[in-house]
C-alpha cells in the first residue's frame, strides 16, 4: 500500500509540471521495433502506452462478439510463473500499474512504473503478452463482470440508443455490431478462441509511445526483450471502408419505447477519418456547432433560448476505416420533436452560411489554448503519442497542431460544412415515449 501511495503521489506531482512542448524522438531497436519517446527526468517515473492496429473488437467473429474485450481483460490475470493473485500481488508490491483494453480498432496496453522497478515492469508486460494463463477461474470471473456490465447497459437509455444508432448507421460493417458482446456470445468464447485472438498482437502492427525517466538506449534494450516473443505478423487484415448509408427521403426516427419521462435522442450521419485533409476545418466547425459546450450553437438554441434540454452536443467519431458525425440530446417526451427540428435547422444553417468571423476566432482561441491541458500527465502524453502514430500525423504533429488550427479560414469552414452537414441524411434514434414524431 505504501508503494502504491508513493506511485500515486508521483503521478499527482507529474500532472502539475509545465506542459511538454517538444518533438518526440523516434527510437528504433536492433530488432526493428519502433517507439516514440519523450524524455522527462524531472520525476523517477515512466509511462508506456502500446497499441496494435487492426486488432480490436471489430475483428471478433460474429458468433464470438466480445472476444477482443475478454482477451484484453485477461492478460493481467496470471502469466508466466504467476497465477492470477500472484501476478496482481507482484504488480502491487512493485508499484506497477499495468492494464489492457480493447476498442473497435485496437487492443491497447497501459504501463506506469517507478524508474527503479523498470526492469521488472517490462518483464511483467512481456509475460502478460507472451505467456498469459487464461485460467478457467479467471475466465469465468471476467466473463461474469462483462455480463454484469452488459446487463446494466441493456437498461440504460443512452446505451440502448448508442447501440441502435451504430447498427442503423453501419448495418453492413463490423463497426455497427455490438462489439462489446452479448451474454450469449461472451459465454461461447473458449480458451482456444482467446489463444487465437492473441495472434492479433504482432510486431508488424505495434505502436508504442513512452514518456518519462528513461533514455533511448535503455528503452531500446527493454523493447526488444519485451516484444520479441510476439509473432512477426498479426493474424488480422484491415477492415473494409465503412460508409454510412443515405436514409430514404422522409424516413422517420427509429423509436425504441421505454416508460421514461425523458427521451434520449442520438443522431448521426457520415463523418470523416482523422487523416482527412478537411479534419481541422471540420473540427473547428463542429466546435462552433455542438462541441463547444455552453457556447455552441446547438446549446444556445436548444437550452439557453428555449430550455428544452440540459445538454445537447455533437462530435466527430473517427474510426481507422471510416467515420461518423454523432450528436445527442435528452429532453421531455413532449419536446423531442421541437428539439429535433431545431437541430436540423442549425445543421441547415451551418451548411448554408458557415460561421462568422467572431465565432471562428473564439473557437481557435479555445482549441489552441486548451490543447496543452492534454499534456497533464505522463500516461496521457504517452497515449497521445500512440494516437498520433495511429493516425499517421507525423513526428512533428505536437509542435504544429495549433498552427493547423490557426490556418483554418472562413472559406474552409464553409466548404467543409457544405460537404458534411446534411440534415436530410440524419439517422435518428429515440429511446423513450416521444410525442409528435
Amino acid at each position: 500500500m505504501k508503494r502504491l501511495i508513493c506511485l500515486a503521489l508521483l503521478l499527482f506531482a507529474a500532472s502539475f509540471r509545465p506542459a511538454l512542448a517538444v518533438t518526440p524522438e523516434r527510437v528504433i531497436t536492433p530488432g526493428g521495433i519502433e517507439a516514440w519517446l519523450i524524455q522527462d527526468h524531472a520525476n523517477p517515473i515512466m509511462s508506456l502506452e502500446v497499441a496494435w492496429r487492426d486488432s480490436g473488437s471489430a475483428h471478433d467473429p460474429a458468433a464470438k462478439l466480445g472476444l477482443g474485450r475478454l482477451m484484453a481483460g485477461l492478460l493481467d490475470e496470471g502469466a508466466g510463473p504467476y497465477d492470477s493473485q500472484a501476478f496482481q500481488r507482484r504488480l502491487e508490491d512493485l508499484s506497477i500499474k499495468l492494464s489492457f483494453s480493447s476498442g473497435a480498432d485496437m487492443v491497447q496496453g497501459h504501463l506506469t512504473t517507478l524508474s527503479r522497478n523498470r526492469e521488472q515492469a517490462f518483464e511483467m508486460l512481456r509475460l502478460a503478452l507472451s505467456q498469459p494463463h487464461f485460467e478457467p477461474e479467471a475466465v469465468l470471473r471476467v466473463k461474469g463482470q462483462i455480463e454484469a456490465g452488459l446487463a446494466q447497459s441493456s437498461e440504460e437509455p443512452a446505451s440502448i440508443a448508442s447501440k441502435a444508432l451504430f447498427a442503423a448507421s453501419l448495418p453492413d460493417h463490423a463497426y455497427g455490431r455490438e462489439n462489446e458482446g452479448t451474454p450469449e456470445t461472451v459465454r461461447a468464447i473458449t480458451e482456444s478462441d482467446l489463444r487465437a485472438a492473441l495472434g492479433r498482437l504482432g510486431r508488424d502492427n505495434l505502436i508504442i509511445g513512452v514518456v518519462g525517466d528513461i533514455t533511448p538506449q535503455e528503452l531500446s534494450r527493454l523493447l526488444d526483450s519485451t516484444f520479441a516473443p510476439l509473432p512477426a505478423r498479426s493474424n488480422t487484415k484491415p477492415l473494409p471502408q465503412a460508409d454510412v448509408g443515405t436514409p430514404q427521403p422522409g424516413i422517420k426516427p427509429l423509436v425504441i419505447k421505454r416508460p421514461i419521462p425523458q427521451s434520449v435522442v442520438q443522431f448521426a450521419f457520415q463523418g470523416i477519418k482523422r487523416d482527412d485533409p478537411d479534419w481541422f476545418a471540420a473540427y473547428v466547425m463542429n466546435y462552433i456547432l455542438g462541441g463547444g459546450g455552453f457556447s455552441s450553437r446547438l446549446t444556445v438554441e436548444v437550452r439557453e433560448k428555449r430550455g428544452l434540454a440540459y445538454s445537447v452536443y455533437s462530435y466527430f467519431y473517427p474510426f481507422d476505416h471510416g467515420g461518423l458525425w454523432l450528436g445527442g440530446v435528452a429532453t421531455e417526451n413532449a419536446k423531442v420533436a421541437q428539439s429535433l427540428s431545431l437541430i436540423r435547422r442549425e445543421l441547415a444553417r451551418m451548411q448554408g452560411k458557415g460561421v462568422s468571423a467572431k465565432e471562428l476566432a473564439d473557437a481557435k482561441t479555445f482549441l489552441t489554448g486548451s490543447f496543452p491541458l492534454r499534456f497533464d500527465s505522463s500516461p496521457n502524453i504517452a497515449g497521445l503519442l500512440v494516437a498520433v502514430q495511429s493516425d499517421r500525423l507525423g513526428l512533428d504533429y505536437l509542435e504544429k497542431r495549433n498552427a493547423l488550427v490557426e490556418q483554418v479560414t472562413l472559406g474552409d469552414v464553409r466548404r467543409v460544412a457544405k460537404r458534411l452537414m446534411a440534415p436530410e441524411k440524419l439517422i435518428v434514434i429515440v429511446v423513450g415515449q416521444p410525442k409528435g414524431l
